[in-house]
Parts: structure tokens; sequence; C-alpha cells
């Protein structure tokens, strides 16, 4: 009997050994990533918060801007309490904001989602409305002004023209800031229309044919399920119009420096840091007084977003 003794086969392939993912970037890649984030904090950094930090501090101090720094004096509180109570311009000035904000929310804003919400229906020429609607916002509020001016002009304004009349609609302190804040929706309705455009395109269809099943018309629809779902955009819009309100200076600059009933807390900083007076401290104050009420809104809008995205 024979026997065979089996024969160990061996391969002659060496083992394959799998190659561990690298971890971590490459040295380009991280580069990249650290420039992508050091350079527009850099901006952020010495553009706003700097500047920021250094309007208080100027604020406490009384300088006209003119020789060195050592000869800033320090005054305490005293630019603050005497915008308070020796600042003619200071309370007009927030009573034109107060209705500027209450102007913007109750009329080119509620405007603006009414034309989105119009638009969003995919009406016939639909495309052209919302070129001719938002062409006034990539204009200058500047030029805004300029070009209001045709209409306000005393002697050769449209307005006066067809009514056969003679009001100084940018002269007359009784009825020029209700001129601007017309010219001003001119531009705002097409910002918030855009915006609130942009936010009803992302709205779920289904919630609409859902609506729709259960009986629900289009008004009931949009309040009763479409708004309370653009919660984010609602409060996006609220703190445009807020800034918008508070930080409008162009427009009236340009029709009469912010003065004689156009007096406005941009107009009044712009007066006295960069106009006659060259009072920097003073003028500093006055930012500082109009960043801390920005700041207000800003923090509520950032609490709701962050108490959105908590788990």
């Amino acid at each position: 009997m024979t026997t065979t003794t089996p024969v160990a086969v061996t391969s002659a392939d060496p083992p394959v050994t799998r190659k561990r993912p690298r971890r971590g970037l490459r040295p380009l890649d991280r580069a990249v990533v650290i420039a992508m984030i050091v350079v527009p904090t850099s901006f952020v950094v010495f553009l706003v918060w700097v500047p920021a930090i250094l309007s208080m501090v100027l604020s406490f101090g009384a300088w006209n801007g003119i020789g060195e720094l050592d000869q800033i004096t320090w005054v305490g509180t005293k630019n603050y309490t005497d915008i308070v109570d020796i600042y003619p311009a200071f309370w007009p000035a927030i009573r034109h904001n107060l209705i500027w904000l209450a102007f913007l929310f109750l009329g080119p804003t509620l405007l603006g989602i009414l034309l989105a919400v119009i638009l969003d229906r995919n009406m016939r020429g639909s495309r052209f409305y919302q070129t001719a609607f938002y062409m006034p916002v990539v204009l200058s509020l500047a030029l805004v002004g300029f070009i209001w001016q045709l209409f306000y002009s005393r002697d050769q304004g449209l307005i006066n023209q067809v009514f056969n009349s003679e009001v100084d609609w940018y002269g007359d302190s009784s009825v020029n800031l209700w001129a601007v804040l017309v010219a001003t929706a001119w531009r705002h309705t097409g910002y918030i229309m855009l915006i609130y455009l942009a936010g009803l395109k992302g709205v779920d269809g289904s919630l609409r044919e859902a609506a729709a099943m259960d009986g629900a018309n289009e008004r009931t629809t949009f309040f009763r399920v479409i708004f309370p779902v653009m919660r984010p955009i609602n409060m996006i819009v609220l703190v445009i119009v807020v800034i918008e309100s508070l930080r409008a200076f162009d427009l009236v600059w340009v029709v009469n420096r912010g003065t004689n009933g156009l007096e406005l807390i941009g107009a009044l900083v712009a007066q006295n840091v960069v106009g006659e007076a060259s009072r920097y401290g003073f003028g500093s104050a006055l930012a500082v007084i109009m960043m801390l009420i920005s700041t207000v809104f800003i923090a509520i809008y950032l609490r709701n977003v962050f108490k959105e995205e908590r788990p």
C-alpha cells in the first residue's frame, strides 16, 4: 500500500496588508482651513470689535481729533449726561428713529410680505415683477435721495407740478420726515419681498396640500400653516427692520445733514465726529448708545436661534 505525503502548498505572493487610512488633513489642506478661519476673523476683529471697543473707551473722554492721544481729557460719564440733559437734538432723534421703526414695520415690511405671497403663486410675469420691485434695492440710499428729489422739488418736482402746489417736501420740518420715509419704503419693500419670497420657496408643498385637503382656504393656510413654519424668516425680517431703522443715515444726510426735522441718531454721530463740531468723545457716546440699542434686539434674535437649535 502506497501512502502519499501531503505537500504543503505555499503561495509565492506576499501577504496582503491593508493600509490604514491617514488621519487628519494634509499640510496644504490644513493651511487652507486655517487661512479661511484666521482671515475673516481678523477682519471682524480689526474692523468691528476694535473700533467698537475704542469708541466705548473714547466715549468717556473729550477730544477734538487734533493732536496726540495723550491730549484726551477724561470726563467720565459727562458725555452721556450731557446727551440726555442738554443736547436738544437727542430726544427728537430717538423719537424719529422710533417713528422710522414703526413705519418700516407697518408699511413696507408688510407690503413686501404681501408681494412675496402674491408672486409665490407663479403668476404670469412674476419674474418681471420681482426684478422691478427689487431694482431699488441695488441703489444706495444716497442715490435714492437724489431720485426722489425729482418728485419732491418745490419748484420743479413732479408732485407739486401735478397738484399745482408749492410744498417744500424736503425743507418743511412738518412733512420732510414722512417724505423721506416714503422714499425709504420704495427701497425697503423689494428687500423684504426677496427675503420672504425665498423663504416661501423653501416651504414644503405637502403642508399646503394637507391644509387644502382639510378644507382650509388660502388665507387660513398662510396664517395657520405657512406663517408659523417660517418663524426663522420672520425673526430675520424683524431684526433687519430694527437695524435698518437704527442705522438710517444716508438719506437724511443727503437731504439736509440730519437737521430741521430729520434728526436721527446716526446723523448725530456723523455731525459730532466728522462734522464741524469735531467732538469725538461726544460722538462716540452717541455711537455707543446706538450700539447698545441694536445689541438688545440682536441678543433677542440670537436667543431665539440658539433656542431652536437645542435638541
